[in-house]
């Protein structure tokens, strides 16, 4: 499954010691760009919190895998993030700005079109 959105918060990097020696968890908080965006936590494990030097404002486009288990009873489901690509740049909270060098276009009704139409 492939998720694009902007990063909109790291939250706090996990790490602790298990049976196979040290590990750390950064979970990330990503908005989709669609008619009605939607926000998706999803974590990075071991060397890809490394690898992926994520940035609040990133424009990224996400692989992840969905696992849930059973704990008492309950389930909880992680959306795993296993491949991350950048894309467009870190624009911050100018998100809707046009990028550099393309002008927005305005209508304009003056005579002096070209258009024939």
């Amino acid at each position: 499954m492939e998720i694009k959105g902007r990063v909109i918060q790291l939250l706090q990097l996990q790490t602790g010691q298990g049976k196979k020696g040290p590990w750390k968890k950064q979970e990330f908080i990503i908005e989709t760009q669609s008619q009605y965006p939607k926000k998706v936590c999803l974590s990075a494990w071991g060397d890809k919190v490394d690898q992926y030097n994520l940035s609040v404002g990133d424009e990224v486009s996400v692989s992840v895998d969905l696992e849930s288990r059973e704990y008492n009873g309950r389930w909880y489901t992680e959306a795993r993030a296993w491949k991350l690509e950048k894309s467009g740049g870190n624009r911050g909270s100018s998100n809707n700005a046009p990028p550099p060098g393309d002008e927005p276009f305005y209508a304009d009704n003056s005579p002096s079109d070209d258009l024939p139409f």
